[in-house]
């Protein structure tokens, strides 16, 4: 598919079809990156994809228990790993 660059205020872009755009998943952001001499355009990844599964995850094994300041959470390898 060909596309011609257009001038956008100061600067110059291209018109995406929007079924690539579907076909992509791309919705808003992108990340732009070039390789040698070509220009890739991807979604911008959400670095908290999964929460939500994990969380109810831990729920489900009751491994989701607020720590906080007064609880004993050393382990083993506190001793063995580190030097103090």
């Amino acid at each position: 598919m060909r596309a011609r660059i257009v001038k956008i205020g100061n600067s110059q872009g291209i018109r995406i079809p929007k079924p690539l755009l579907e076909q992509t998943g791309i919705l808003e952001d992108v990340e732009l990156d070039v390789d040698k001499n070509q220009i890739i355009i991807r979604p911008v990844s959400n670095p908290r994809d999964g929460w939500d599964d994990a969380f109810r995850a831990m729920a489900k094994l009751g491994d989701d228990a607020i720590i906080d300041e007064f609880d004993n959470i050393s382990h083993s390898w506190d001793d063995d790993e580190w030097q103090w």
